[in-house]
């Protein structure tokens, strides 16, 4: 029998009206004949109330642990409105919190941003399962955990898109649906442009990098748990129906749960274009790349300065891509010369993980500064990083970075 999970966010049950429209939305799935695990947040602004009567009443003394359990209050009320909500609607349902020995999720020890431990939550997801097949729909706290020891711990904010990316990997659900006060990802935030559009579909990592970046639909930490062969995707609560359209959510190629190191096969070449204080003149720098691709001429980094922009070329094209900038060079009054430096070899390390690893590129690099191998050039975002050094330290580079995520 199907599986789903579906999360419903602080605005889809943001009062009376929502929550029966969000229950009657499960019903209708459950009476299709699929089983439905249900994962919900605190009803909308309830968290934030809470941590302002916090810090009105007791401020900075609040320890980590009392603030997690009185946090968790808005998870633990949600959750025991919605499965009364849909017994009403004439269903079986049962509440799980965090002080029930059947609750699955289990963390670490870090009260308010702890991280899953994700063996002994597998372990205990049988119990779960039970509820399942006794033709029950178990209603979860999004956000909650606890750790081995039974004590209450939060995963975070944002922390019921993991909850319910977890849950569904763990159950190996056929489809897990969240649901926002947004019809799915658009292609920019619409408060900012009208003209944002609705996406039909996009990849895990594109939605991870636009949630590490600061869109607010879905959080970054929930798609480690998105399984290829699992469905997923964001619809508006508005339809109260969760077959409804929203934007899928496609992938993750490869094995996502860990993390990868990368050596490019082939050499790369190195272009330096010089010229005084370009990086203030408009206008260079898309004078360069659009010469480029227009001869379908792909770039794999670039680097600039304040009197220099590098750009980083197959090796194999280096030749052409010399020539072509070479005559934008000299057309531009604001560029004075250019060179073809030596063979680099590009390593690239990858994992969602980074996004919370302070030091991370010290880490990485520190092996490479020991071994006495020089870095040409670096660059990162929240998920990866890329490293440039001389070909020939290429491959006792990437075994060193590799070694040391291992």
């Amino acid at each position: 029998m199907e599986i789903i999970v579906a999360k419903f966010g602080g605005t889809s049950i943001g009062n009376g009206e929502r929550i029966r429209k969000a229950a009657e939305s499960v019903v209708k799935e459950y009476m299709k004949g699929k089983k439905v695990v249900v994962v919900v947040s605190a009803m909308n602004k309830t968290t934030d109330e809470i941590l302002k009567t916090v810090d009105d009443a007791i401020g900075e003394s609040i320890t980590e642990k009392q603030l997690a359990d009185i946090v968790a209050m808005g998870e633990i009320t949600s959750v025991r409105m919605f499965a009364s909500t849909i017994e009403s609607l004439g269903v079986k349902s049962e509440y799980l919190d965090p002080n029930m020995d059947i609750w699955p999720i289990i963390t670490d020890s870090n009260y308010l941003n702890a991280k899953v431990n994700f063996e002994l939550t597998k372990a205990k997801i049988s119990e779960l399962i039970k509820v399942l097949d006794q033709g029950i729909i178990p209603v979860l706290c999004g956000f909650l955990g606890k750790d081995e020891d039974g004590t209450l711990t939060t995963l975070g904010r944002g922390g019921s898109d993991i909850t319910a990316f977890l849950l569904g990997h763990c159950l190996k659900a056929e489809q897990v649906i969240i649901v926002t006060d947004v019809g799915g990802v658009m292609s920019t935030d619409p408060n900012r442009l009208q003209s944002a559009k609705k996406l039909d579909k996009i990849s895990v990592e594109e939605m991870r990098d636009l949630a590490t970046h600061g869109a607010k639909v879905l959080h970054p930490h929930a798609l480690r748990y998105k399984d290829p062969l699992i469905n997923a995707k964001i619809i508006g609560f508005e339809h109260g129906d969760l077959s409804a359209i929203g934007t899928e959510i496609i992938g993750p190629a490869g094995n996502h749960m860990l993390k990868t190191t990368a050596l490019n096969v082939d050499p790369i070449s190195v272009i330096a274009v010089v010229g005084e204080e370009i990086l203030t003149k408009t206008g260079v720098l898309s004078e360069l790349t659009d010469a480029l691709a227009k001869n379908k001429i792909n770039i794999y980094g670039i680097s600039t300065g304040q009197n220099s922009v590098t750009l980083f070329i197959d090796k194999s094209l280096v030749d052409n891509a010399h020539e072509i900038l070479h005559e934008v060079v000299v057309k531009n009054d604001d560029l004075s010369s250019l060179s073809v430096g030596s063979d680099i070899a590009m390593i690239t390390v990858a994992s969602q993980d980074f996004i919370d690893t302070p030091g991370i590129i010290t880490r990485v690099t520190e092996p490479l500064r020991k071994q006495k191998i020089n870095i040409v050039e670096i660059s990162s975002s929240q998920t990866s990083v890329v490293i440039f050094v001389e070909w020939i330290d290429g491959k006792r580079a990437y075994e060193l970075v590799r070694s040391v995520l291992e």
